[in-house]
Protein backbone atom coordinates (compact mmCIF):
# COMPACT_ATOMS: atom_id res chain seq x y z
CA UNK A 1 0.00 0.00 0.00
CA UNK A 2 3.10 2.13 0.42
CA UNK A 3 4.36 1.95 -2.87
CA UNK A 4 4.42 4.71 -5.14
CA UNK A 5 2.02 2.85 -7.89
CA UNK A 6 -0.44 1.60 -5.63
CA UNK A 7 -3.09 3.71 -7.12
CA UNK A 8 -3.04 2.91 -10.94
CA UNK A 9 -4.79 0.08 -10.59
CA UNK A 10 -8.03 1.45 -8.39
CA UNK A 11 -10.25 -2.27 -8.37
CA UNK A 12 -6.40 -3.87 -7.60
CA UNK A 13 -6.13 -1.30 -5.11
CA UNK A 14 -9.71 -1.29 -3.29
CA UNK A 15 -9.05 -5.11 -3.20
CA UNK A 16 -5.90 -4.87 -1.08
CA UNK A 17 -7.65 -2.36 1.53
CA UNK A 18 -10.25 -4.62 2.00
CA UNK A 19 -8.23 -7.56 2.83
CA UNK A 20 -5.51 -5.44 4.91
CA UNK A 21 -8.44 -4.04 7.15
CA UNK A 22 -9.38 -8.00 7.17
CA UNK A 23 -6.33 -8.59 8.62
CA UNK A 24 -6.47 -5.56 11.07
CA UNK A 25 -9.92 -6.71 12.09
CA UNK A 26 -8.07 -9.84 13.70
CA UNK A 27 -5.17 -7.80 15.07
CA UNK A 28 -6.34 -4.44 16.34
CA UNK A 29 -8.83 -6.05 18.31
CA UNK A 30 -6.82 -9.03 19.32
CA UNK A 31 -3.68 -6.50 20.36
CA UNK A 32 -5.89 -4.33 22.64
CA UNK A 33 -7.03 -6.94 24.44
CA UNK A 34 -3.88 -8.10 25.12
CA UNK A 35 -2.41 -4.58 26.13
CA UNK A 36 -5.97 -4.33 28.51
CA UNK A 37 -5.11 -7.50 30.18
CA UNK A 38 -1.42 -7.06 30.94
CA UNK A 39 -2.32 -3.72 32.26
CA UNK A 40 -5.04 -4.60 34.63
CA UNK A 41 -2.56 -7.42 35.91
CA UNK A 42 0.24 -4.61 36.50
CA UNK A 43 -2.06 -2.98 39.04
CA UNK A 44 -3.70 -5.49 40.75
CA UNK A 45 -0.25 -7.12 42.07
CA UNK A 46 -0.23 -3.57 43.44
CA UNK A 47 -2.92 -3.21 45.21
CA UNK A 48 -5.07 -5.02 47.68
CA UNK A 49 -9.27 -6.07 48.29
CA UNK A 50 -9.38 -3.11 50.78
CA UNK A 51 -8.26 -0.78 47.57
CA UNK A 52 -11.22 1.71 46.34
CA UNK A 53 -8.85 0.95 42.66
CA UNK A 54 -9.35 -2.94 42.70
CA UNK A 55 -13.15 -2.91 42.10
CA UNK A 56 -12.39 -0.74 38.87
CA UNK A 57 -10.00 -3.13 38.10
CA UNK A 58 -11.99 -6.01 38.73
CA UNK A 59 -14.08 -4.47 35.83
CA UNK A 60 -11.79 -4.30 33.75
CA UNK A 61 -10.75 -7.22 33.56
CA UNK A 62 -15.03 -8.46 32.83
CA UNK A 63 -14.98 -6.01 30.09
CA UNK A 64 -11.21 -7.73 29.09
CA UNK A 65 -12.80 -11.39 29.17
CA UNK A 66 -16.24 -10.01 27.34
CA UNK A 67 -13.55 -8.88 24.37
CA UNK A 68 -11.47 -12.27 24.34
CA UNK A 69 -15.11 -13.87 23.93
CA UNK A 70 -15.66 -12.04 21.05
CA UNK A 71 -12.60 -13.20 19.51
CA UNK A 72 -13.32 -16.66 20.01
CA UNK A 73 -16.60 -15.97 18.49
CA UNK A 74 -15.22 -14.23 15.57
CA UNK A 75 -12.89 -17.09 15.41
CA UNK A 76 -15.02 -19.73 14.34
CA UNK A 77 -16.38 -17.38 11.34
CA UNK A 78 -14.09 -19.35 9.27
CA UNK A 79 -16.22 -20.17 6.28
CA UNK A 80 -15.55 -19.16 2.84
CA UNK A 81 -18.80 -16.47 3.23
CA UNK A 82 -18.59 -15.20 5.93
CA UNK A 83 -16.51 -12.10 6.21
CA UNK A 84 -18.67 -11.12 3.20
CA UNK A 85 -20.91 -8.36 3.30
CA UNK A 86 -24.94 -9.77 2.97
CA UNK A 87 -28.15 -8.97 2.11
CA UNK A 88 -31.04 -9.71 4.75
CA UNK A 89 -34.55 -10.01 3.81
CA UNK A 90 -37.81 -10.12 6.07
CA UNK A 91 -41.17 -11.20 4.62
CA UNK A 92 -44.27 -10.98 6.81
CA UNK A 93 -46.38 -14.27 7.07
CA UNK A 94 -49.79 -15.21 6.92
CA UNK A 95 -51.62 -12.98 9.14
CA UNK A 96 -52.52 -9.76 7.32
CA UNK A 97 -51.95 -6.47 9.86
CA UNK A 98 -50.78 -8.80 12.64
CA UNK A 99 -47.91 -10.29 10.31
CA UNK A 100 -47.08 -6.99 8.19
CA UNK A 101 -46.73 -5.04 11.72
CA UNK A 102 -44.26 -7.85 13.23
CA UNK A 103 -42.19 -7.60 10.21
CA UNK A 104 -41.67 -4.06 10.40
CA UNK A 105 -40.70 -4.65 14.37
CA UNK A 106 -37.93 -7.01 13.16
CA UNK A 107 -36.47 -4.38 10.78
CA UNK A 108 -36.03 -2.05 13.47
CA UNK A 109 -34.35 -4.30 15.31
CA UNK A 110 -31.92 -5.44 12.43
CA UNK A 111 -31.43 -1.55 11.84
CA UNK A 112 -30.81 -1.14 15.51
CA UNK A 113 -28.35 -3.97 15.93
CA UNK A 114 -26.26 -2.96 12.62
CA UNK A 115 -26.19 0.29 14.08
CA UNK A 116 -24.64 -1.02 17.23
CA UNK A 117 -21.73 -2.92 15.20
CA UNK A 118 -20.96 -0.46 13.51
CA UNK A 119 -22.34 -1.58 9.99
CA UNK A 120 -24.15 0.31 7.44
CA UNK A 121 -27.30 -0.82 6.52
CA UNK A 122 -28.52 0.61 3.10
CA UNK A 123 -32.60 -0.42 1.96
CA UNK A 124 -32.73 -2.18 -1.48
CA UNK A 125 -36.46 -2.58 -1.28
CA UNK A 126 -39.23 -2.06 0.92
CA UNK A 127 -42.91 -2.74 0.58
CA UNK A 128 -45.25 -1.46 3.05
CA UNK A 129 -48.62 -3.29 4.26
CA UNK A 130 -52.19 -2.12 3.21
CA UNK A 131 -52.94 -0.95 6.93
CA UNK A 132 -49.62 -1.09 9.16
CA UNK A 133 -46.26 -2.84 8.80
CA UNK A 134 -44.74 -3.69 6.01
CA UNK A 135 -45.08 -6.96 3.78
CA UNK A 136 -41.17 -7.38 2.76
CA UNK A 137 -38.09 -5.47 2.85
CA UNK A 138 -34.33 -6.30 1.96
CA UNK A 139 -31.52 -4.58 3.32
CA UNK A 140 -28.00 -4.03 2.16
CA UNK A 141 -25.72 -4.80 5.15
CA UNK A 142 -21.73 -4.17 4.72
CA UNK A 143 -19.73 -4.25 7.88
CA UNK A 144 -16.82 -7.16 9.34
CA UNK A 145 -18.18 -10.66 9.03
CA UNK A 146 -21.75 -8.98 7.94
CA UNK A 147 -22.77 -12.79 7.04
CA UNK A 148 -20.99 -14.60 9.26
CA UNK A 149 -23.43 -13.12 11.95
CA UNK A 150 -26.48 -12.38 9.74
CA UNK A 151 -26.50 -16.25 9.06
CA UNK A 152 -27.43 -16.72 12.71
CA UNK A 153 -30.80 -14.92 12.04
CA UNK A 154 -32.18 -17.13 8.94
CA UNK A 155 -35.27 -19.08 9.79
CA UNK A 156 -38.68 -18.24 10.77
CA UNK A 157 -39.20 -16.00 13.69
CA UNK A 158 -42.40 -16.46 16.32
CA UNK A 159 -44.65 -13.32 18.28
CA UNK A 160 -46.80 -13.74 20.91
CA UNK A 161 -48.23 -10.32 21.82
CA UNK A 162 -51.81 -8.71 22.53
CA UNK A 163 -52.73 -7.75 19.45
CA UNK A 164 -52.91 -3.33 19.03
CA UNK A 165 -55.20 -4.26 16.28
CA UNK A 166 -57.71 -6.16 17.97
CA UNK A 167 -60.02 -4.37 19.80
CA UNK A 168 -60.96 -7.41 21.72
CA UNK A 169 -57.83 -7.37 23.35
CA UNK A 170 -57.09 -10.88 22.21
CA UNK A 171 -53.78 -12.93 21.81
CA UNK A 172 -52.68 -13.30 18.71
CA UNK A 173 -49.46 -15.24 17.09
CA UNK A 174 -47.78 -13.67 14.19
CA UNK A 175 -44.74 -15.02 11.75
CA UNK A 176 -42.19 -13.72 9.83
CA UNK A 177 -38.98 -15.03 7.49
CA UNK A 178 -35.38 -13.96 7.35
CA UNK A 179 -33.69 -14.68 4.83
CA UNK A 180 -29.85 -13.82 4.68
CA UNK A 181 -27.50 -14.24 1.37
CA UNK A 182 -23.92 -13.28 1.11
CA UNK A 183 -22.60 -10.36 -1.20
CA UNK A 184 -20.34 -11.67 -3.71
CA UNK A 185 -17.30 -9.88 -5.34
CA UNK A 186 -17.03 -9.62 -8.97
CA UNK A 187 -14.21 -11.54 -9.44
CA UNK A 188 -16.11 -14.26 -8.21
CA UNK A 189 -17.32 -15.65 -11.96
CA UNK A 190 -21.51 -16.85 -11.61
CA UNK A 191 -22.99 -17.36 -15.36
CA UNK A 192 -26.49 -16.16 -15.85
CA UNK A 193 -27.68 -16.74 -19.45
CA UNK A 194 -30.15 -14.46 -20.41
CA UNK A 195 -32.51 -17.69 -21.86
CA UNK A 196 -32.42 -18.58 -18.13
CA UNK A 197 -34.14 -15.23 -16.54
CA UNK A 198 -37.33 -13.87 -16.64
CA UNK A 199 -37.37 -9.95 -15.96
CA UNK A 200 -40.45 -8.20 -14.84
CA UNK A 201 -40.89 -4.60 -14.39
CA UNK A 202 -43.40 -2.99 -12.62
CA UNK A 203 -44.45 0.45 -10.67
CA UNK A 204 -42.46 1.11 -7.16
CA UNK A 205 -44.21 1.82 -4.11
CA UNK A 206 -43.46 4.02 -1.26
CA UNK A 207 -42.32 7.40 -0.62
CA UNK A 208 -39.95 8.57 -3.33
CA UNK A 209 -41.99 11.58 -4.96
CA UNK A 210 -43.86 11.84 -8.60
CA UNK A 211 -40.80 9.72 -10.61
CA UNK A 212 -41.33 6.90 -7.90
CA UNK A 213 -44.92 6.67 -9.17
CA UNK A 214 -44.92 7.72 -12.83
CA UNK A 215 -42.29 5.07 -14.45
CA UNK A 216 -42.11 1.18 -14.35
CA UNK A 217 -38.40 1.97 -12.28
CA UNK A 218 -38.83 -1.33 -9.86
CA UNK A 219 -37.37 -4.83 -11.20
CA UNK A 220 -38.31 -8.14 -10.77
CA UNK A 221 -36.16 -11.41 -12.19
CA UNK A 222 -36.77 -14.55 -12.04
CA UNK A 223 -34.28 -17.16 -12.33
CA UNK A 224 -35.91 -20.12 -14.15
CA UNK A 225 -34.25 -23.30 -13.53
CA UNK A 226 -33.91 -22.87 -9.89
CA UNK A 227 -36.90 -20.53 -8.83
CA UNK A 228 -34.72 -17.68 -7.01
CA UNK A 229 -36.37 -14.17 -7.24
CA UNK A 230 -34.96 -11.26 -6.52
CA UNK A 231 -36.54 -7.50 -6.85
CA UNK A 232 -35.22 -4.14 -6.50
CA UNK A 233 -37.02 -0.70 -6.37
CA UNK A 234 -34.38 1.20 -4.13
CA UNK A 235 -32.59 2.83 -6.88
CA UNK A 236 -33.66 5.89 -9.29
CA UNK A 237 -33.60 4.05 -12.68
CA UNK A 238 -34.78 0.81 -13.79
CA UNK A 239 -31.51 0.08 -15.28
CA UNK A 240 -29.66 0.64 -11.51
CA UNK A 241 -32.30 -1.59 -10.34
CA UNK A 242 -31.68 -4.55 -12.61
CA UNK A 243 -27.66 -3.96 -12.25
CA UNK A 244 -28.38 -4.81 -8.14
CA UNK A 245 -30.76 -7.46 -8.86
CA UNK A 246 -28.49 -9.36 -10.95
CA UNK A 247 -25.98 -8.61 -8.21
CA UNK A 248 -28.63 -10.32 -5.69
CA UNK A 249 -29.44 -13.08 -8.21
CA UNK A 250 -25.58 -13.75 -8.47
CA UNK A 251 -24.74 -13.77 -4.78
CA UNK A 252 -28.01 -16.09 -4.09
CA UNK A 253 -26.52 -18.34 -7.11
CA UNK A 254 -23.05 -18.36 -5.20
CA UNK A 255 -24.50 -19.11 -1.96
CA UNK A 256 -26.45 -22.03 -3.06
CA UNK A 257 -23.40 -23.61 -4.69
CA UNK A 258 -21.22 -22.97 -1.86
CA UNK A 259 -24.03 -24.78 0.23
CA UNK A 260 -24.37 -27.82 -1.86
CA UNK A 261 -20.82 -28.44 -1.75
CA UNK A 262 -20.14 -27.65 2.45
CA UNK A 263 -23.63 -30.03 3.00
CA UNK A 264 -21.57 -32.59 0.55
CA UNK A 265 -18.35 -32.21 2.73
CA UNK A 266 -20.73 -32.82 5.76
CA UNK A 267 -21.96 -36.21 4.68
CA UNK A 268 -18.25 -36.92 3.95
CA UNK A 269 -17.39 -36.20 7.69
CA UNK A 270 -20.29 -36.50 9.86
CA UNK A 271 -22.48 -33.26 9.98
CA UNK A 272 -22.70 -31.83 13.79
CA UNK A 273 -26.49 -31.30 13.37
CA UNK A 274 -28.79 -29.58 10.49
CA UNK A 275 -31.17 -26.62 10.65
CA UNK A 276 -33.51 -27.04 8.05
CA UNK A 277 -34.15 -24.26 6.28
CA UNK A 278 -37.80 -21.92 7.09
CA UNK A 279 -37.88 -23.65 10.12
CA UNK A 280 -39.41 -21.56 13.53
CA UNK A 281 -36.05 -20.32 15.37
CA UNK A 282 -37.18 -18.50 17.77
CA UNK A 283 -40.06 -17.17 19.86
CA UNK A 284 -41.06 -13.53 21.21
CA UNK A 285 -43.29 -13.47 23.77
CA UNK A 286 -44.90 -10.64 25.15
CA UNK A 287 -47.82 -11.93 26.69
CA UNK A 288 -48.79 -13.35 29.37
CA UNK A 289 -45.13 -12.77 30.33
CA UNK A 290 -42.17 -11.83 28.41
CA UNK A 291 -39.40 -13.66 26.90
CA UNK A 292 -37.27 -14.45 23.52
CA UNK A 293 -36.14 -18.03 23.38
CA UNK A 294 -33.93 -19.21 20.60
CA UNK A 295 -35.34 -23.26 19.71
CA UNK A 296 -32.02 -24.25 18.56
CA UNK A 297 -30.08 -23.03 21.19
CA UNK A 298 -32.20 -22.72 23.80
CA UNK A 299 -30.86 -19.41 24.58
CA UNK A 300 -33.03 -17.10 26.28
CA UNK A 301 -33.64 -13.46 27.53
CA UNK A 302 -36.13 -12.04 29.66
CA UNK A 303 -35.69 -8.41 28.52
CA UNK A 304 -37.91 -8.61 25.80
CA UNK A 305 -37.36 -4.65 25.47
CA UNK A 306 -34.05 -4.84 25.00
CA UNK A 307 -33.96 -7.35 22.55
CA UNK A 308 -35.87 -5.66 20.44
CA UNK A 309 -33.68 -2.51 20.75
CA UNK A 310 -31.14 -4.71 18.77
CA UNK A 311 -29.17 -6.47 21.60
CA UNK A 312 -29.41 -10.06 20.28
CA UNK A 313 -25.67 -10.47 19.89
CA UNK A 314 -26.56 -13.16 22.94
CA UNK A 315 -28.11 -15.43 20.40
CA UNK A 316 -26.49 -14.87 17.65
CA UNK A 317 -23.53 -15.87 19.79
CA UNK A 318 -24.88 -18.96 21.24
CA UNK A 319 -25.84 -19.65 17.60
CA UNK A 320 -22.07 -19.64 16.51
CA UNK A 321 -20.36 -21.73 19.54
CA UNK A 322 -23.08 -24.52 19.19
CA UNK A 323 -23.27 -24.79 14.87
CA UNK A 324 -20.05 -22.34 13.92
Amino acid sequence: MEEGDFWTDNDAAQKVIGECNLLKGWTTPYREVKKRFEDAKSFLEEVDEEDELYADLLTELKEVEEGLEDLEIKKMLSGELDSKNCYLTINAGAGGTESCDWAQMLARMYQKWATKRGWTLETVELLQGEVAGIKNATFRIMGSFAYGYCKAEKGVHRLVRISPFDSNARRHTSFASVEVTPEIEDDISIEIKPDEIRVDTFRASGAGGQHINTTDSAVRITHIPTSIVVSCQGERSQLQNKETCLKMLRSKLYEKEVTEREQALQKMGGEKKEIAWGSQIRNYVFQPYTLVKDTRTKYEEGNIQKVMDGEIDGFVNAYLKEFG
